[in-house]
């Protein structure tokens, strides 16, 4: 893979672990993986956060592209898009998989030593 592509999904993928280091947006990702599209007003059923602090962390979700917005009548419905989730995943299972090898290497060198 190109350095500038590797460099590209590396800056799209720590935008993705930011947006999701906030409790409130993980809680809502939670309430989006249910299945169908989600107002506003049922996103804050339960919750002691207005609609626009909701409304904030649904479009930085949305910035990020793992959430999306479709209009029905008069209000937005929020949705969940896996993809992005999918592809963060599997950067983390790349990073893992390095950190087996390093740590199986030293374990060889330790053993050998």
């Amino acid at each position: 893979m190109p350095r500038s592509a590797v460099s590209a999904a590396l800056r799209n993928n720590a935008s993705i672990f930011a947006a999701l280091g906030d409790e409130t947006r993980l809680a809502l990702l939670a309430e989006l993986t249910k299945g169908e599209p989600q107002s506003i007003a049922r996103l804050t059923e339960g919750t002691r956060l207005t609609r626009q602090a909701i409304t904030k962390h649904l479009r930085v979700l949305e910035g990020v592209g793992v959430v999306r917005s479709v209009r029905s009548g008069r209000e937005s419905l929020f949705e969940l898009q896996p993809k992005p989730l999918v592809d963060a995943r599997t950067y983390l299972d790349h990073v893992s998989h390095q950190w087996d090898t390093a740590l199986a290497r030293l374990k060889a060198m330790v053993e050998a030593g």
